[in-house]
């Protein structure tokens, strides 16, 4: 497996995959030249055509950057990924390439799309459905029946009510209650949230 990305995210990926145990590292690859290594893995820098073969990993929380380094790369994504000490339905979908991270709870008839993270200790209530490239952080919780668009970042510790739709590309600030659907690309923060503006296009 090749994990992209050498940050702070990285770290819980790796570590997530090492108590998995039932799949090896065989690369660690990020731009950055000044990362050479990272929790005893080497890290390369360039793509070698034995890579191409090789499930993937992206090991990079900002969505924007997840979606496009998806798009670009040729070989299959892995299989999901769900830490040990979380707890996922066996009745609920997981796609390929999303991470469930540890104390993580995913109940029945939830439906999650690709290169998805479920941060540490979040929480996802029964027939929720997350699109592709969503962050769901540390600590935030999503009760039931919410549809969260493609690109959505929930912050930590925020609070979705049962029935709320949120759109594309949304930003839910650290600690937020949302009571109420949100539109595409929105900044909402506080309790009750209320969005402050809107995010662009751009990678951030």
């Amino acid at each position: 497996m090749i994990v992209y990305g050498a940050s702070g995210h990285a770290k819980v990926i790796i570590d997530l995959i090492d108590s998995i145990g039932i799949s090896s590292i065989d690369y660690v690859v990020d731009d950055n030249p000044d990362v050479t290594s990272i929790l005893g893995y080497k890290v390369e820098h360039k793509l070698s055509g034995a890579m191409t073969t090789l499930d993937y990993i992206i090991a990079i929380g900002n969505n924007r950057i997840r979606q496009r380094l998806a798009g670009e790369l040729e070989q299959k994504p892995c299989l999901p990924l769900v830490h040990p000490t979380a707890v996922v339905s066996t009745h609920s979908i997981l796609d390929v390439g999303t991470v469930v991270m540890a104390s993580s709870s995913v109940n029945p008839s939830v439906k999650i799309g690709k290169h998805c993270i479920l941060n540490t200790g979040s929480l996802v209530e029964h027939d929720v459905e997350l699109e592709d490239f969503v962050h769901i952080s540390p600590g935030a919780v999503v009760a039931g029946n919410v549809k969260i668009g493609t690109g959505t970042h929930v912050g930590a510790g925020a609070v979705i009510i049962p029935g709320v739709n949120i759109g594309k590309w949304v930003t839910v600030g650290a600690g937020a209650v949302i009571i109420k659907d949100v539109p595409d690309n929105a900044v909402v923060v506080g309790n009750p949230g209320r969005i402050i503006k809107y995010n662009s296009n751009k990678d951030d």
